[in-house]
This record gives C-alpha cells, structure tokens and sequence, in this order.
C-alpha cells in the first residue's frame, strides 16, 4: 500500500512537469548559406528540385516578404540569434563586411543569444552547422558552447576562408572542386576532429547529428539551429547527389540541402514530435551572384548578396507546426530572421530582454492566423551603413551599391523610392509620385537613429600570419 502511494505521488508530481514541457514547443531553426529566393520549387525555380521544402510550404506557412537582417554571412547570423540589427552588436564594419579565418572578434558576451535564453528555460540546445560568430581557435570566447548551446557540430566560418597554397586564383567559382584546396577545420564541441573537412559528406554529415540530437532530446523541450554551410561556395555534393540535378553543381546542392530538411522533418514524425515543433527554414542573405553558374538567383529580385537591393536581403521563409499553422498559406505580411528570436522565446514562455532594444517582433499572429502585426518601419544596413528603409509597401533607397563589382556607393538626395507590392523588381522610381510616403520614411529613420547606440565593431582584429622561416 506504501508503495502504492509512493508511486502515485510520484505520479502527480510528475504531471506539471510533462505538462509544462509539452507547452513548450521544441524548436528548429535551418539556414541556408547564399540561398536566393529564387532557389526553390515552391519559390517558382523551374529545375532545381525540392519536395521536402515544396512539401514543407504546402503543409505550412510560405512568407513571401521575408528578410534577413543583413545581406551577408556574420552579421546576418548575428541578428537572427539576438533579434537586434547588428550595428546593435558591433558585428558590421563597412571594409572587413564578415569574420575571417583568423579573426579575434566575437559575438559580444553582453549579447543574449536566443540558445542562452531558451537554456534558462529548460531547453536543451544544439547547433549542427556553419556558426561565423567567432573562430574558436584563435579566441575560445567565440565558440557557440560559450553563447549558450550545450552541443556543437560544425564550421566555425564560411567554407573558402582557409585555402590551401594548392588553391588556384578564384577557386570558390569553379565548378569542379578539389578537397585538398581547403583547410576547413570540422569541430566536434572544443574539438577539432577533421581538418580538411571532407566537405563532399558535410551535408550528410550534418543531417545525421541533427537526427541525432532530435533523438537523443526528444524527452524534453529543444532548440536546434541547423544553419548549413552550402550552398555557400565552394559547392561540394555528396555521391549520391553530384551530377543529379540539371542545374549543375549548384542545384545538386540545394538537392542535397532539400533531402537534408526532408530527413529532419521525417524525424520529427517517426518521434511523433512534428505536432510540438515549430520548424522554420530560411537563408542568411541573397544569392551570391559572382558566382555566376555556381551562385544561386533571386528570382525576379534585383541583385543578391551584399546589396540592400530586395534580392540582398529578401529570402525564401518556410515555417512547419503541424497542427498549429494551417497547411498551404501564402503569408504576404513583411517578416525578419530576427522575428525568430521574440517569436520563439513567446512560445517557450520565456521573457523578452527588456535591458535592451530588440528589433525582432513576435508574428505567433501571423503563424496562427490570429491577427497581425505592427511594424513602424524596417531598416536595411549594408555594415554601419543605413541604405533603405521601408514602411507598407514602399522602400527608400537613400544609397546603393551593387553586391560585388561597384566600388563604391552612390547617394541619392533624394532619396529612390518603390512599391513593392507592384514593383518588386524595383524598376521603377515613384519619389514624385509620393512625397508624403518619403516623409513618413524620413521621420521613422530618424528616430530610429536618435535611439541608436552602434557598438564598437568585432570584424577589425585578426591573428597575424606566423613569420616564415
């Protein structure tokens, strides 16, 4: 009889336990490297094949308006993970535009990434993938288990930034790649345990650890950020993708990426866990267009990556709740990568930081069909620089520059301005047309800049180059 009741309480204070954690949702996020939003099936590419994510959207939520923070790798991470703009953080500069691989500089220490805040609330997190917010072997500070994952598997930095002297000039945009050009070093938590990383298995290889940490995890709430290496050049797919897709190299890779979210989301419904997890995909910036054959498109966008053009910073958003989102929307309302910071401490039950601007709003409305939500304005930064601003369906271009190639950027006085509800493309200058719209913009830039704090940058120092003997 003792044991009896024993068991029973046990039992009873047991359930608010497994209750509070089934309120809990677990938590995905997958991030493309240089996807353009013109990559994918569901996003209109007519021979690049995904039916994971086709499948994922026609299940889901597809944004149409969906941004990142930035129109490159770091700071584009770096606000994803906090939901600040990244001027906010220091990690921006306008010559060294990402960290390098022998940088010094790291995501601030002050900065709450969404891993710390979602770890003082009982998650268990992992980040499976590229992270290029701080290199580890030159500044430990800068490891992702110092900024609140608990596991870590992955590229401290972008795949082509340790070439080998066997690396022919312009290595990254060739076609046919060799493994023993780079020098990426694979890390296993503090450890380095490959170096070159056989970059041919990398995507594979990935996916298998983020199965695993959803396996291994799936007794309680948690968070994984899956942010891939590719299609970042250089381009490597595995056997069983290489030569596969008509797109050449490049869409064998964003095959092999499509398989990848497949197997994820396969996992999640053999665990019977797709019906509490809130899966978002998404990419760090445009398509890098240099790259030519082995760049990526925006689609109908102009330009990709580096410019705060729409094709810079406009990417492909996919959100997956089984259960929770209603399968086959089309959601045209603006949204941001830093909106998956307050969004998801929102469904974790956790606080927003309220010591600090956050720039991320929570869109649970927009993912449940529940209401809308407000946004004054949305601010597009190329490094320091404040380039456009955007308010409704208008955008001002106050400077441009092109991706890659213009050496410099031109000021517009007055400042460009577009529909993008009718004009996308941004063909078609309409500053004439609406001077009340640029004053509205005007006004919402400039208090926005009086509120502004820009931290000193973490891109500057670097690890000198060993002296030759």
């Amino acid at each position: 009889m003792q044991l009896f009741l024993a068991l029973a309480l046990l039992a009873l204070f047991a359930l608010p336990s497994r209750a509070a954690d089934s309120a809990r949702p677990n938590i995905v996020i997958i991030l493309a490297d240089d996807l353009g939003y013109g990559d994918l099936g569901c996003y209109g590419h007519p021979n690049i094949r995904t039916p994971n994510l086709d499948r994922m959207a026609a299940e889901g939520m597809r944004f149409t308006e969906f941004y990142s923070a930035a129109e490159v790798c770091t700071p584009s991470r770096a606000a994803l993970l906090t939901g600040r703009y990244p001027i906010r953080s220091g990690m921006c500069h306008d010559q060294f535009r990402v960290l390098r691989g022998r940088s010094l500089g790291q995501l601030p220490d002050s900065e709450i990434t969404l891993a710390e805040a979602l770890k003082a609330k009982g998650y268990t997190t992992g980040c499976v993938g590229k992270w290029h917010l701080g290199v580890p072997q030159f500044n430990p500070g800068g490891h992702p288990r110092k900024h609140g994952f608990d596991f870590y598997f992955g590229l401290p930095h972008s795949n082509d930034m340790d070439p080998t002297p066997l690396a022919p000039k312009g290595a990254g945009k060739l076609a046919e790649q060799k493994a023993e050009w780079w020098n990426a070093p694979l890390y296993r938590d503090d450890q380095i345990i490959e170096r070159p990383a056989d970059q041919t298995t990398l995507t594979r290889r990935y996916t298998d650890e983020a199965v695993k940490f959803i396996r291994a995890n799936k007794a309680k709430p948690f968070f994984l950020y899956f942010p891939s290496t590719f299609p970042h050049t250089p381009l490597f797919a595995s056997k069983d993708f290489f030569g596969r897709s008509p797109r050449g190299i490049y869409g064998d890779v964003v095959e092999e990426l499509d398989a990848a979210v497949g197997k994820v989301l396969d996992t999640l419904r053999q665990e019977k866990l797709a019906e509490n997890t809130l899966v978002f995909f998404t990419s760090d910036n445009g398509p890098w267009l240099i790259m030519n054959q082995q760049g990526g498109s925006a689609g109908l966008l102009r330009d990709g990556k580096g410019s705060t053009w729409e094709g810079g910073m406009r990417v492909p958003g996919i959100a997956w709740w089984p259960g929770k989102i209603k399968a086959a929307q089309t959601q045209r309302t603006l949204a941001s990568t830093m909106d998956l910071f307050t969004t998801s401490l929102k469904l974790a039950g956790a606080d927003v930081p309220a010591d600090r601007p956050i720039d991320g709003v929570d869109i649970r409305p927009l993912l449940f069909g529940t209401g809308t939500v407000s946004r004054e304005a949305y601010f597009y930064y190329r490094g320091t620089r404040l380039m456009a601003a955007r308010a409704g369906d208008f955008k001002a271009h106050f400077m441009t520059q092109s991706a890659y190639g213009q050496p410099k950027h031109e000021e517009h006085p007055v400042p460009l301005l577009f529909n993008l509800k009718v004009d996308a493309s941004e063909t078609f200058n309409v500053a004439t047309n609406h001077p009340a719209v640029l004053s509205q913009i005007a006004q919402a830039v400039e208090k926005h800049k009086a509120a502004l704090q820009p931290a000193p940058s973490q891109l500057l120092e670097v690890q000198p180059l060993p002296e030759k003997k």
